[in-house]
């Protein structure tokens, strides 16, 4: 597979601002979804895929995704090694997920009513853009794919497969600071909206790696069963939990109704999140850098709305 140039960091942030550009004169309130792939969108992980059965062994894998946990290693040096460990055209790679992937039975239907509601869909994960893109395009159709936004690390694959090399998205251990892309995404869609509404953020996740993006979301769905959903409610963190996308877009649709009753789509929404809230008043001071503004906003993270 060819190799790929890691774009600049703000690139999806514009094309979202794009998106709700030229939904501008609707009366309802803007909402941008972010979602992670791995475990939510499909039910397996695709890098575990490709590591149990081409690279490093499920052993290894688990090995080193214990050193994550414990802090020995960080996420970013662990999956070079994993990722390092392929030595396999990107073809093949694929045909294993091909077989091995599932995608959540109404994912298709809910992206179809994120089109119809001009709800922009942005995929946010840590894994590697070529693959999330080639798997979408596949089990979707290139066109459906083609609307969904990528936000995750960008790759260089060897056309004989001797080198997979993940380009990081940020200068950190993670990797891909989603969080931050979170926030660079708001400030950005925030920009489009002269009147001074609020778009409603929602991020849908299944792990507690999904934390810190989900931390900058107004309304947070969590698989349930899975870690996310176990973490929140420990913690004691709204969420709504589901099963299904179908679940989601009930929930999704009711919002909007509630939002459109009690605030027309103005100002800001009936459900935020008071530490995003404070990104949004801190972002929309001239004086502060958009871009710079995250450090700022450190203070201890207060429970998402549900």
């Amino acid at each position: 597979m060819p190799s790929a140039n890691p774009p600049p960091a703000a690139v999806e942030a514009k094309r979202i601002a794009t998106d709700l550009a030229k939904d501008a004169g609707s009366k309802k309130r803007k909402i941008i979804c972010f979602s992670d792939f791995d475990g939510t969108i499909f039910m397996q992980d695709t890098g575990h895929v490709l590591f149990d059965n081409l690279g490093c062994g499920s052993e290894r894998r688990e090995i080193l995704d214990e050193q994550i946990k414990t802090g020995e290693r960080s996420f970013r040096e662990v999956s070079e090694e994993m990722w390092g460990s392929l030595h396999v055209p990107f073809e093949d790679g694929f045909r294993i997920m091909d077989k091995s992937l599932d995608i959540d039975p109404d994912f298709r239907s809910f992206h179809a009513y994120c089109i119809d509601n001009k709800i922009p869909f942005n995929v946010i994960s840590a894994g590697l853009k070529p693959i999330l893109r080639r798997v979408l395009d596949t089990f979707l159709g290139e066109e459906q794919s083609a609307q969904i936004n990528i936000v995750a690390n960008d790759a260089k694959i060897a056309e004989d497969g001797s080198e997979w090399k993940p380009i990081w998205r940020h200068d950190t251990e993670l990797g891909h600071d989603k969080a931050l892309s979170v926030q660079e995404a708001r400030s950005q869609a925030e920009m489009t909206c002269e009147d001074g509404t609020i778009p409603l953020i929602v991020f849908i996740g299944d792990g507690v790696s999904d934390l810190p993006a989900a931390r900058e979301a107004d309304v947070l769905f969590a698989r349930r069963g899975l870690r996310l959903e176990e973490y929140c409610i420990e913690n004691d963190i709204k969420h709504i939990p589901f099963d299904t996308f179908a679940g989601i877009q009930r929930e999704i649709e009711r919002i909007r109704k509630e939002d459109e009753e009690k605030t027309a789509g103005k100002g800001l929404p009936v459900r935020f999140n008071p530490r995003a809230n404070l990104w949004r008043r801190v972002s929309s001071q001239t004086a502060v850098p958009r871009y710079h503004a995250a450090a700022a906003v450190s203070a201890p993270v207060a429970p998402l709305q549900a």
